[in-house]
């Protein structure tokens, strides 16, 4: 597959523009790149277009582009595929990289550069037809091991469902909603009014049906004609190991139900890393102090080297090992997601002088003070003599 634009390049912003800037550069371009707008270009102009558009729907949201900022537009393991690393739907970017059927309705925008042209029935029809359930955020904690591990999770989660007794029509069971009367079922009311300039003719959204296109006169008791009922599932996510800080898990079609038979919103996860008392992370290494004695540092020594999954790795340090010391065993680090690589295990030496000795570790240690020419210390004699 072909590598995608930088989106911001797309637009002709830089990577630290505001909403409005976003805002003001895709309508520019999306004036200019409207096939409509390019009878004799319609094939090139169409293929900007969607790019532009593509750009503006990722950009415009804070999550989605914070997530391509940090993995690209090909995500940590790329949009295209619709699958985890575990399959069943779980995914590690953000959504929304895969076509173009949750972008907005772009009605309103084209209507007010072109004059209604080719704005007002297109999106009526739009706004009637299928609409994807809105996204779900929540914030999870998981311990250091869990992050390097991986781990499986159980959480219930709040939010709306599908009615089961009226499958989500809002209509009471053997009754249907019908087309609105008053605005044909296109949700919207056309008024032409007469002026000095001639005819003048507004579009606004139908009063009795609320733009929906449909009139409920039976309403479901169940869900009382809202088509769905709020419930509180449990659902399992797998969090994938190597998972940073402020990364994002994302269930598709885990929010909340679509209408009028589309698709269900996303569930993002953002992940909270709590900090461990002897671990720490930098990138995918894995840092940690490891405490020798004396005499270790001197000598030399194999040292046993905990793991952050529990194992341990032995590790020979050179005699004249000095304090702040660092030693690297490679490969022992976190993973990278969506890739068979792993980090580094980067241990600091800590020497550690003793706080007391007995009086024969005493003596040999001024013994042997004495042979590497040191100056022995001196015992100091009380007050008394």
């Amino acid at each position: 597959m072909a590598n995608k634009r930088d989106y911001y390049e797309v637009l002709g912003v830089n990577k630290n523009a505001t909403d409005d800037e976003l805002k003001k550069a895709y309508r520019k371009l999306a004036k200019k790149y409207h096939p409509d707008a390019n009878p004799d270009n319609k094939q090139e102009a169409e293929k900007k277009f969607k790019e532009v558009n593509e750009a503006y729907e990722t950009l415009s949201d804070a999550q989605k582009r914070k997530m391509y900022d940090q993995f690209g537009p090909d995500g940590p393991q790329g949009f295209g595929g619709g699958q985890g690393p575990f399959g069943g739907g779980y995914s590690y970017t953000t959504s929304g990289f895969d076509g173009f059927g949750d972008f907005g309705d772009l009605g309103d925008i084209f209507s007010s550069f072109f004059g209604g042209g080719f704005g007002g029935r297109q999106s009526a029809r739009k706004n009637n037809g299928p609409k994807k359930g809105a996204d779900l955020n929540l914030n999870m904690e998981i311990t250091f091991e869990e992050s390097f591990l991986g781990v499986e999770k159980e959480i219930t989660i709040n939010r709306n469902e599908t009615c089961d007794i009226c499958h989500g029509t809002g209509a009471k069971p053997g009754t249907n909603p019908i087309k609105c009367p008053d605005c044909n079922g296109t949700g919207q009311v056309t008024q032409v009014q007469n002026t000095i300039l001639g005819q003048v003719q507004t579009t606004r959204t139908c009063n009795r049906c609320h733009g929906t296109g449909e009139v409920i006169n039976e309403v479901c008791d169940n869900c009382r004609g809202k088509g769905s009922v709020r419930k509180q599932p449990k659902i399992k996510v797998k969090i994938p190991a190597g998972i940073d800080d402020n990364q994002t898990v994302v269930l598709r079609k885990e929010g909340e139900p679509g209408k009028k038979g589309g698709p269900n919103g996303d569930l993002y996860i953002t992940l909270r890393i709590k900090k461990h008392s002897i671990y720490s992370r930098k990138g995918n290494n894995v840092l940690c102090d490891i405490p020798v004695t004396i005499t270790q540092a001197t000598l030399g020594a194999e040292l046993e080297i905990p793991m952050v999954d529990g194992s341990k790795e032995k590790y020979k340090i050179p005699e004249g090992t000095q304090t702040g010391s660092k030693f690297t065993i490679r490969n022992k680090g976190f993973k990278y997601l969506n890739s068979q690589s792993e980090g580094d295990f980067i241990f600091t030496v800590q020497v550690q002088t003793p706080k007391k000795l007995t009086k024969e570790q005493r003596e040999l240690l001024v013994e042997l003070a004495k042979t590497m020419n040191e100056q022995p210390p001196v015992k100091k004699k009380g007050i008394f003599g």
